[in-house]
């Protein structure tokens, strides 16, 4: 814990010298004409709890943990994180909007730590994605997803329709990767969540299955 606590000091100074990520482009895909107005996000859609084995790569630096999502309402999830062995690290309330913040542990409770916790689930977490484009390459659906000078590319695949990953971009910058191994259309077994402009990774795998 200590380690991850100067980790995240150093990762601050990072984040102010860090050099912008370079511009996102489609490639190996093709527009298409689509009547796709919308496509959403259903992996965390439902209201049982979604439970993971949390492995997360901070520079240089390795947390684990148990991952807990939950939905509350329509635009609202509780997230908590614990340690291996049961100890409550971070629980907060995370919607498009708002973000609240129920617990911390205090050697936990920085800006910075806070901050980029928030924005990832903020992304992760948003479900509906309003259509401005529509692509397709060889094996995936591709919708592009305008949202100010935000862009989300979703790839769906052709073989089982099912969202197998968003590429998160602001001001054409590539930001997040997220790659999704899943079965079902309301619960991924596994998740890949890359950093492009930090050296931050977060991987997650289903302890308990979503009926």
């Amino acid at each position: 814990m200590l380690q991850f606590l100067r980790q995240s000091l150093l990762y601050s100074l990072i984040l102010v010298l860090a050099v912008s990520c370079k511009t996102y482009k489609l490639t190996e895909a093709k527009p298409v004409p689509s009547s796709e107005k919308m496509v959403e996000n259903l992996y965390f859609s439902s209201g049982e709890d979604y439970v993971y084995k949390c492995q997360m790569d901070i520079y240089k630096n390795h947390v684990s943990g148990i991952l807990i999502i939950k939905k509350l309402n329509e635009t609202t999830h509780r997230v908590a994180l614990t340690s291996d062995f049961g100890n409550k690290l971070i629980d907060f309330e995370i919607s498009d909007d708002n973000f609240k913040l129920n617990y911390v542990l205090p050697d936990l409770d920085k800006k910075i730590v806070i901050n980029f916790l928030k924005n990832d689930f903020q992304q992760l977490l948003k479900r509906e994605y309003p259509v401005s484009e529509s692509f397709e390459s060889n094996n995936a659906k591709i919708y592009l997803s305008k949202i100010e000078n935000k862009k989300y590319y979703l790839f769906f695949s052709k073989e089982n329709n099912l969202l197998k990953q968003i590429i998160y971009t602001k001001n054409n910058k590539e930001k997040i990767d997220f790659t999704f191994d899943a079965k079902k259309t309301i619960f991924a077994d596994s998740l890949n969540l890359q950093h492009k402009d930090f050296k931050i990774n977060i991987k997650l795998f289903q302890i308990t299955e979503t009926e």
